[in-house]
C-alpha cells in the first residue's frame, strides 16, 4: 500500500476543503519527482503545446504578464534561466502527459475523497509550476476549484474574500466565466487590508473556495508547485450561473444579481447556459477563449532570461483594460 501523501490531516482540514481557506501539510516532495533532474526531464519531454513560458516583468506594481517562445533551450538550461531570471514555466495537463505524476496527484485527491464525506474531485487536472525566486502572478480568479501544493522555495499568497462585490464584481466574474476576459481581473492595493496572507513553505498545500480572488509573489529560491484543479456538480453549476447571467445581461438586457449555485433558479440558469453552448456548437459559432500572444523569446544572454520580439510594444495592457479601452 502506498504511503499517505497527506500529512496528518485533521477532520477539520478535510471539512474546510472547498468551504474556506485551508493550509495543511503534504509529502509530495518525498516522491522524488521534483528534484532538478526530474524537472529538467519534464521540461524536455512535455508536449510543447502544453508547456508555456511566461514572464511578469520586474516591477510588481505594473502589469507585464507575457507569454514567450522557448527558442530551443534545453530543459536543464531553461531551469537555470528560471533560477537566475524572471520566468514562469507552466507544464499543463500533467495527468494526461506524465503518468508518474498523475499517480501522485490522483492519490492526494483519492485521500481527500476518503477523508471528506460527500467530496468528489471530478474533471481533475494539474499544472506543474516552476518559477523564479522573485516571480509573481497578478490578481486573478480560477474557474475550477484550485489547490496549490507547494514543494520548493517560498512564496506569499494573498487570498481575498470570495463572492464579495468589492473584490470581484458579478459582471467581472461573468466576463471571466464566459471567456470574454482572461482570469486576471482589476486590482487595487487597497484590497490588501482584507486579504488573508500566507507564506507558503515546502510541504504545504493552500486551497480556497472557488472563484476567490488571489495573487502570488515568490519570496526566495527556485519555486516549484503543483496547481491542481477539479470540478464537481456544484462547481460546474456555479460557473454556468455566471455564464447564464452574462447571457441574460448581454443578449436580453436582464440584470440578474443572484449568483447562488443552489436551488431551482440556479438549475434553470445552468440549463440555459448549456443550451446556449450547444446551440453555438451546432451552428459553428463557439466563443473563442482569450489567449496571450507570444511576445518574447527565451534568450540565455539577455537580462532576466528573455528578450522581446522585434516590433513588440514594451508596455503591456492588462486584458480587461484593453477590452475596456476598446469599448467592449
Amino acid at each position: 500500500m502506498a504511503q499517505p501523501l497527506l500529512d496528518n490531516w485533521t477532520s477539520q482540514d478535510f471539512d474546510t476543503v472547498e468551504q474556506g481557506v485551508l493550509v495543511a501539510r503534504h509529502r509530495l516532495a518525498d516522491t522524488g519527482l521534483f528534484d532538478d533532474d526530474a524537472l529538467a526531464e519534464i521540461i524536455d519531454n512535455h508536449p510543447a503545446a502544453d508547456l508555456s513560458i511566461n514572464t511578469m516583468g520586474v516591477d510588481p506594481g505594473k502589469f507585464d504578464w507575457r507569454e514567450g517562445e522557448r527558442n530551443g533551450v534545453s530543459g536543464r538550461e531553461l531551469l537555470q534561466l528560471v533560477r537566475d531570471g524572471q520566468l514562469w514555466i507552466n507544464c499543463r495537463k500533467m495527468l494526461v502527459h506524465q503518468p508518474e505524476y498523475a499517480r501522485a496527484i490522483n492519490q492526494v485527491y483519492d485521500e481527500i475523497e476518503a477523508g471528506k464525506h460527500g467530496f468528489k474531485a471530478e474533471q481533475r487536472s494539474a499544472n506543474l509550476l516552476i518559477s523564479s525566486p522573485t516571480a509573481w502572478v497578478p490578481y486573478h480568479v480560477d474557474m475550477p476549484i484550485n489547490m496549490l501544493w507547494h514543494i520548493r522555495g517560498a512564496k506569499r499568497v494573498w487570498i481575498y474574500p470570495h463572492f464579495d462585490q468589492r473584490f470581484a464584481p458579478a459582471q467581472v466574474l461573468e466576463k471571466v466565466c464566459s471567456g470574454e476576459w482572461s482570469e486576471e481581473i482589476p486590482y487595487n492595493n487597497s484590497f490588501d487590508r482584507y486579504a488573508l496572507v500566507f507564506d507558503a513553505q515546502p510541504g504545504q498545500v493552500i486551497t480556497w473556495p472557488q472563484l476567490a480572488p488571489h495573487r502570488v509573489r515568490n519570496l526566495e529560491g527556485l519555486n516549484v508547485s503543483l496547481s491542481t484543479e477539479h470540478k464537481n456538480a456544484r462547481a460546474r453549476r456555479r460557473l454556468n450561473v455566471h455564464n447564464a447571467n452574462h447571457l441574460l445581461r448581454t443578449k436580453f438586457g436582464l440584470a440578474c444579481k443572484s449568483i447562488e449555485a443552489d436551488g431551482p433558479v440556479a438549475h434553470a440558469k445552468q440549463a440555459l447556459a448549456r443550451a446556449y453552448r450547444l446551440a453555438g456548437k451546432f451552428v459553428g459559432k463557439e466563443k473563442e477563449q482569450f489567449v496571450y500572444p507570444k511576445t518574447f523569446i527565451v534568450d540565455p544572454d539577455a537580462p532576466h532570461g528573455y528578450r522581446l520580439k522585434e516590433g513588440v510594444e514594451s508596455e503591456v495592457v492588462a486584458p480587461h483594460e484593453e477590452l475596456e479601452l476598446a469599448g467592449v
